[in-house]
C-alpha cells in the first residue's frame, strides 16, 4: 500500500467516525443509547418492607441455591447490568438457582432500620423462603460492597445458619483504610445528625457526594474519555449506563448509619471485635463456612488495604483470596469479569453445589 493510499484510508475513517460520532452524541442527548438494566427474567417471591425477594428463572442443574445482598446505598441493576454483561445472567447460564434480595427504595418507613433488621432478620428470611421453595438444606451465600459486611455480620451472628458457603465481593472490613469515602458515614455523632434529612435517612444526593469525592476529576476524565471514544457505540452505550448507576445511589437508613458511625468507623469494629448486635458480641471469627473473598487491585472506592484483612478475622479452615487486576466495578461488570471473576465465583459455587438427581 502506498503513503497516498494509507492517508486516504486514515482521512476516510476519520470522516466515517465524525459521523459516527455526531450519531451517538444525538442518541447520547436524546437517552436513546441508554440499554434496559435488569433483564435477567425473575419473578418476585417475598417482600420485607421495601425489600424483595428475587428468582431468577432458568434451568438449574444445580440443588443448593445462592442468594445474593447487594449494597444498601447503590441500586442492585449492577449486578444484572444488560444480556452478555451480567454477573446474574453468567451465573444463571452456569445452571445455578440464583435469588437477589433487592433492599428497594428507603423511606421515613425504614429510618428506624438497624443493622439488626438486615443481618438477623431480612437475610434470615431470605434464606428461609428459598429453603421453602427450593427444598434445599442449604444455601450459598454472596455478598457486594456492603452488601458483603451485612452477609459476613449474619454468618458470624449465626454460626446455625443454613448456609453452604460464603463469598464477599469488594467487602470492607478496616474501615480506617477507606479514607474521604468514611466522610459519608461522619466522623463525629454530630456529623451524623447533620446528615440525617426530614426522612430520618441520609439522603441519595449525600450518598452520591461522597463518592465523588473519592475522584473530584472523575467527571471531567469521563467527559474526555466519551468525546475521545463518541464513534464507537457500544463505549457511548456502556458509558451512559455506567454514568446513571454511578449518580443513581438510594437513601441510607439513618439508624443504620449512626450503627455503622459507631461499630464499623469509630471502633473499627470488624477488626477490633467490637460489633454487637441483638446485646450479642459479634465476632468474625465464628465463621466457619468455606469462604471466598475477592478484590479489586485497582478499586478505589474500597481499596485493596481495606478488603484484604478479612482473610485473618474469618474462622473459615477452607477459604480462598482472589486478587484481580481490576475496579470496584470491574469484578463483575465488563470483559474482564466474564473472563476471571465471574468464572472463579462460578467454580467456587459450582464445587459448593449439590446437583440435581
Amino acid at each position: 500500500m502506498s503513503e497516498q493510499e494509507s492517508t486516504l484510508d486514515r482521512v476516510r475513517r476519520e470522516i466515517e467516525r465524525t459521523g459516527q460520532r455526531a450519531r451517538n452524541g444525538i442518541r447520547l442527548v436524546t437517552g436513546a443509547a441508554t440499554t434496559p438494566t435488569g433483564q435477567t427474567p425473575k419473578t418476585t417471591v417475598w417482600t420485607f418492607g421495601r425489600a424483595e425477594l428475587w428468582h431468577y428463572s432458568g434451568n438449574a442443574q444445580y440443588g443448593t441455591p445462592i442468594l445474593i445482598v447487594p449494597s444498601l446505598v447503590s441500586r442492585s441493576y449492577l449486578i444484572d447490568v444488560t444480556p452478555g454483561n451480567s454477573f446474574i445472567e453468567s451465573l444463571v447460564d452456569a445452571g445455578l438457582d440464583v435469588y437477589m434480595l433487592d433492599w428497594g427504595v428507603p423511606d421515613e418507613r425504614d429510618a428506624a432500620n438497624r443493622l439488626e433488621d438486615y443481618v438477623d432478620l431480612a437475610i434470615p428470611g431470605a434464606l428461609e423462603q428459598i429453603r421453602r421453595r427450593s427444598r434445599a438444606e442449604s444455601v450459598n451465600l454472596l455478598g457486594y460492597c456492603f452488601g458483603g459486611v451485612l452477609t459476613l455480620l449474619h454468618a458470624a451472628h449465626h454460626p446455625e445458619s443454613p448456609l453452604r458457603s460464603l463469598s464477599v465481593i469488594a467487602c470492607p472490613v478496616d474501615f480506617t483504610r477507606l479514607g474521604p469515602l468514611v466522610d459519608i458515614m461522619g466522623r463525629t455523632e454530630l456529623d451524623v445528625d447533620e446528615l440525617v434529612d426530614e426522612d430520618g435517612n441520609v439522603p441519595a444526593s449525600v450518598i452520591r457526594q461522597g463518592f465523588r469525592s473519592l475522584s473530584p476529576m472523575g467527571d471531567l476524565t469521563n467527559y474526555v474519555n466519551l468525546l475521545d471514544r463518541m464513534w464507537c457505540a457500544d463505549f457511548v452505550a456502556a458509558h451512559q449506563m455506567m454514568t446513571r448507576w454511578a449518580t443513581d445511589h438510594i437513601p441510607f437508613p439513618g439508624s443504620t448509619m449512626r450503627q455503622a458511625h459507631t461499630m464499623l468507623v469509630r471502633d473499627n469494629g470488624l477488626m477490633n471485635d467490637k460489633i454487637e448486635l441483638g446485646g450479642d458480641r459479634v465476632s468474625l471469627r465464628d465463621i466457619t463456612v468455606p469462604f471466598l473473598a475477592v478484590l479489586g487491585t485497582r478499586d478505589t472506592i474500597i481499596p485493596e488495604t481495606a478488603t484484604a484483612p478479612v482473610m485473618e478475622l474469618v474462622g473459615s479452615k477452607e477459604k480462598e483470596l482472589l486478587r484481580l487486576d481490576g475496579g470496584h466495578v470491574g469484578l463483575i461488570v465488563g470483559k474482564s469479569a466474564q473472563r476471571n471473576t465471574i468464572p472463579t465465583i462460578v467454580d467456587f459455587l459450582k464445587q459448593r453445589s449439590e446437583t440435581h438427581s
